[in-house]
């Protein structure tokens, strides 16, 4: 975590200096990622070993360092569209600091080296059930599950993982208003206008908070939004990118938001939210390293991203943190 943001939590919620703990999930390809967590050692270098995406991922913290606390919060994240596990390990680095519990794993078919499921409408059924079954996972088979407060769960999700978010949270994806949208006559595109159905995606009442950013919009409406009734923290970006548009499908999507929910909105591009790049991952993937506007600072930005997502856990989790 960066010194910024840690100097930020600490002056603005108290809370006592930890240090990222984090256990590597490799053992079933359908659980496939990490655990952070507080601990007291002090953070190096984490080898993710086979777990690896192909560039310098600059992850930090204390490989299976014991962990501190108890009666922590959970928090769940899903990645976006071609995306991996660790692509926003800086988040998930400050709220273990703060005191929480994430778990974050690759979605099978829909990552950086698995693109099997990315264009098909059973990703729409599969994003969901694996969240549920790394909820599962965490609450009833991790060797460290008695330290996590069952009643206190949450969930990060960005660009696909947002959408995935809001199905989790009761929303049905609006696939009638998709097809009117499709001009692909392959993958899912093809299938909506052949009259295949979508699958029924799960959901799980167990998500009790939830932040959502800048997600995959074109099958959120007014409508099936109308039915999310869990606190959550909406950001998105004013520039957009792929997947969500040039950033009017997000405004759109956020001016149908249910209640009165924090609405952030990031005078940058999609990729903006990802965690600031290292110099090998910047040379081999430029296009995720690059933001909008040029000069657009991206390290500040997840200074006050982070703090500000840190802060809103605390809240709605207040009464579980000790």
């Amino acid at each position: 975590m960066s010194l910024g943001a840690f100097a930020v939590i600490l002056c603005c919620l108290g809370s006592p200096a930890k240090a990222a703990g984090i256990q590597l999930l490799q053992s079933d390809p359908a659980l496939s990622g990490a655990i952070w967590y507080p601990c007291t050692a002090e953070p190096t270098h984490v080898d993710l070993g086979n777990l690896s995406v192909g560039a310098d991922f600059d992850l930090k913290g204390v490989k299976d360092c014991p962990v501190t606390g108890a009666k922590l919060p959970l928090v769940i994240f899903s990645h976006g569209r071609g995306g991996w596990f660790g692509q926003h390990h800086d988040t998930a680095e400050a709220l273990a600091d703060a005191g929480f519990i994430v778990a974050a794993i690759n979605h099978p078919g829909d990552t950086a080296n698995d693109s099997s499921r990315r264009d098909t409408l059973s990703l729409w059924g599969s994003r969901p059930a694996d969240i549920v079954r790394l909820l599962d996972f965490m609450l009833n088979n991790w060797k460290d599950r008695a330290v996590i407060d069952p009643a206190e769960v949450g969930f990060f999700g960005f660009s696909s993982g947002g959408a995935t978010g809001f199905v989790l949270m009761g929303t049905k994806p609006d696939f009638a208003r998709v097809a009117t949208l499709c001009k692909e006559t392959t993958g899912a595109c093809a299938q909506l206008h052949n009259g295949e159905s979508p699958p029924d995606p799960a959901q799980d009442a167990r998500i009790r908070a939830a932040v959502i950013v800048d997600p995959a919009p074109a099958t959120l409406t007014r409508e099936n939004l109308a039915v999310v009734k869990v606190p959550f923290q909406f950001w998105r970006s004013q520039f957009g990118g792929p997947g969500v548009g040039v950033g009017s499908g997000t405004a759109r999507v956020a001016e149908g938001l249910p209640g009165k929910p924090d609405v952030h909105v990031v005078p940058a591009g999609h990729y903006a939210f990802l965690a600031p790049c290292s110099t090998a991952l910047a040379a081999a993937v430029p296009r995720i390293c690059t933001d909008v506007p040029a000069g657009f600072d991206r390290v500040a930005f997840h200074r006050e991203f982070n703090a500000t997502v840190v802060q809103f856990f605390r809240e709605q989790f207040a009464g579980a943190i000790r």
